[in-house]
Formats: structure tokens, C-alpha cells, sequence
């Protein structure tokens, strides 16, 4: 899975730390998400695109040769 959470974070000018803050993880969790090294439940994914003011769909990308 890819996601888009560095740029969308970047457009919000917020830290991987703030943005751990805001949904309750740590900030390596937040590191390995942009990385595409992990997956994240359905609430994190939820937790995060509210916190980045997008929708999953558009932070989230399921790629289908994975």
C-alpha cells in the first residue's frame, strides 16, 4: 500500500511528530506509514485522513501487484 501522507502533511505545514500527537501513535509509526513499511487499521486510516482533511481514498493506495 502506498500513501500520500507526507505530501498531504506538508500542504498542512505539520511534523511527523505533531501528526503522531494528533492520532495517538508514535512518531516512527507516522515514519513507517510514508515509508509504505506498514499497513494501518481501518481507525488509524480513518484517524488520519480526518486529521489531514482528506478523504482515505485519496491518502491511501492500494496497489494491486503487492
Amino acid at each position: 500500500m502506498k500513501t500520500k501522507i507526507k505530501e498531504y502533511r506538508a500542504k498542512l505545514n505539520i511534523t511527523q511528530e505533531k501528526l503522531a500527537e494528533m492520532v495517538d501513535v508514535r512518531r516512527e509509526t507516522i515514519i513507517f506509514l510514508e515509508k509504505g513499511k506498514y499497513n494501518p487499521s481501518l481507525r488509524l486510516a480513518y484517524n488520519i485522513s480526518k486529521a489531514l482533511q482528506v478523504n482515505i481514498d485519496e491518502l491511501f493506495i492500494f496497489d494491486d501487484e503487492e
